[in-house]
């Protein structure tokens, strides 16, 4: 027996697993309970196990430096985060929600734009986004939908209620290590997952495929998917080469394709080519076709946009998906739930300051000490600042940044995220920050993953969670207690 949770203090953040007095909530207390019943050598082997794991399934991610590419182990914690069932399913239907909305906004900005002409957002916000491209305009995605893979951030702050912090509808990442980080945990912690309250997560790589093949043109039994990589130095690269496997889709590079005259892609074989259905594309928008956007690239398929524009292929995600996925947008996205769905949100969005308005943005630059500064399209915890551990010189450098371009910067208070006991040395326990990324699938119709993927800031105080800025993850466990539906 340990005494594990004995000193464990969450001080004044809302904590996952134990309550304001102390108390274990109910879809933590039989883990906690078990782990408490580890002695510290026992802890320490089970940690020991996963990271032999890790290394054994070769579960890493690349992050890049200025000395070049760095492939790292998967930094995981042991002790999971637990999520009630029913709380779940308020998160879950609201993510489905602001996926319809998103999508309807996205299909009406390449064709009506009624939601410009409306005054629900203004026209300059989407002239002037980067991620709006006008070669998009006029075509028709199958079911009207252009994010089929959406990664949406979440986190919970003092209240423990779930707020959206982002959406990432261009080609969001981190899936894999969702389903990862729960292989590795019934390895680590098997006795836990003997009965049913643990809800099971891995039907997702099935329902990808069945998002996917209900995109193909031809409507035959067996379409051909494919996973289209920029290749092996890509950070994701381990993500790209695991969805492929799992679906029993082909992985592929944009030199194993070719569309030939009748606008149709092939896939080259050493059978002789192949024609290819859908296309589950994990390059951005710019380097897809050298035709159209940028001329230089050597990732993308010289004629694909054609081919797409003809309805030959579905690409998933669409080109032009990420004029969604700018956070000047988000911040138009409860709005645009009433516009198009007639419903209240669900999930409600975090404060968010507009630094192109001029109150906000005198507010902004007279706050920076105070509040998480983001440009407009960077992702990976990339560009941003966050005023309570920032320097006078880095307010001074933002200022400046605000000024030059308001348009391309947001502001919004620096949240009290909500913490999860992490394992910090031997039979140690701290409070850790955290968010959570669910994924929507949507085509004929909408899935949500049950949970997650839970990233863990590892720094004691650190809010940045990503995994290129020394962030973790964690097993998200959705649990159904007892009584629940």
């Amino acid at each position: 027996m340990s005494d594990l949770m004995t000193m464990y203090d969450s001080g004044e953040f809302f904590d996952e697993l134990v309550d304001s007095k102390g108390n274990y909530r109910v879809s933590s207390d039989r883990l906690i309970r078990y782990l408490e019943d580890l002695s510290t050598d026992e802890l320490e082997k089970r940690k020991q196990a996963a990271e032999a794991t890790i290394e054994d399934m070769g579960i890493s991610f690349t992050v890049y430096t200025d000395e070049g590419n760095i492939d790292r182990a998967w930094p995981f914690d042991i002790i999971p985060r637990t999520i009630d069932a029913e709380d779940w399913a308020i998160a879950e239907k609201g993510l489905k929600q602001r996926l319809t909305a998103l999508n309807r906004f996205i299909d009406d900005l390449y064709h009506d734009q009624n939601c410009i002409k409306d005054g629900i957002i203004p026209a300059h916000i989407i002239e002037e986004s980067k991620n709006f491209r006008p070669e998009c305009v006029g075509v028709s995605p199958p079911y009207g939908v252009w994010a089929h893979i959406c990664g949406t951030d979440l986190v919970r702050a003092g209240d423990g209620e779930f707020y959206v912090l982002e959406d990432n509808l261009r080609v969001p990442s981190g899936v894999s290590y969702m389903l990862e980080n729960r292989a590795v945990t019934k390895r680590v912690l098997p006795e836990l997952f003997e009965n049913d309250d643990i809800l099971p997560i891995d039907a997702y790589t099935s329902e990808l495929f069945q998002t996917l093949k209900a995109l193909s043109p031809r409507k035959v039994k067996q379409p051909e998917i494919v996973v289209l990589t920029p290749g092996i130095y890509n950070s994701a690269y381990f993500e790209h080469a695991f969805l492929a496997q799992q679906m029993g889709a082909e992985l592929v590079e944009g030199n194993d394709l070719f569309v030939d005259d009748n606008d149709c892609v092939y896939m080259k074989t050493i059978h002789g080519p192949e024609r290819v259905d859908v296309i589950y594309r994990r390059i951005d928008d710019e380097f897809i076709d050298p035709e159209v956007f940028n001329k230089d690239s050597m990732l993308g398929v010289p004629g694909l946009m054609r081919a797409w524009k003809a309805g030959n292929v579905a690409l998933a995600n669409a080109p032009g998906a990420g004029v969604a996925d700018d956070k000047v947008v988000y911040a138009y996205v409860p709005a645009l739930i009433r516009y198009y769905l007639n419903e209240e949100p669900i999930l409600p969005n975090v404060e968010t300051f507009l630094c192109e308005n001029k109150e906000q943005r005198e507010y902004v630059l007279a706050n920076l000490d105070k509040l998480v500064v983001k440009p407009a399209n960077e992702s990976g915890g990339y560009g941003m600042l966050v005023g309570p551990h920032s320097t006078k010189k880095d307010q001074e450098l933002f200022a400046k940044l605000i000024q030059e371009n308001p348009r391309n910067y947001i502001a919004q208070p620096t949240l009290k995220l909500s913490t999860a006991p992490t394992l910090v040395g031997r039979g140690k326990l701290e409070p850790r920050h955290l968010d959570l990324r669910p994924f929507i699938l949507q085509s004929k119709k909408t899935y949500v993953t049950t949970g997650g993927l839970t990233r863990v800031a590892m720094k004691k105080g650190s809010l940045v969670v990503n995994s290129s800025q020394g962030g973790g993850s964690k097993d998200t466990w959705i649990v159904r207690t007892k009584g629940a539906k």
